[in-house]
């Protein structure tokens, strides 16, 4: 937000003198999470989230058996535009995956 202030001097010139807001405001995160489906195996997954996310092969199978057994895995959560691309990619791979926002 920017504020202007009007002022005049005592030479009788007017000066404007801008104030800025520096004040930011932090948008809550985003997360990606991974939808069960009946359609892909289950050793795809975990070759998906390692080639996507960068993942260990123990941390990509951890969330795949989170997508298994409960339906869900939340595999990454950051700002909106990443999460919307790494959404994306997982989409392009054929997985189920969808944002939350965290309120």
């Amino acid at each position: 937000m920017i504020m202007a202030r009007i002022f005049q001097a005592s030479s009788g010139q007017t000066t404007t003198e801008l104030a800025t807001d520096t004040e930011t405001q932090i948008s809550p995160p985003w997360h990606v999470v991974v939808l069960n489906d009946p359609v892909n195996l289950m050793s795809y997954v975990v070759v998906v989230l390692r080639k996507v996310f960068g993942f260990d092969h123990e941390k990509a199978r951890k969330h795949m058996m989170e997508v298994h057994q409960l339906g869900r895995s939340r595999v990454w959560t950051g700002e909106r535009e990443q999460a919307e691309a790494y959404t994306h990619t997982l989409h392009q791979w054929q997985l189920n995956a969808i944002l939350e926002h965290d309120d």
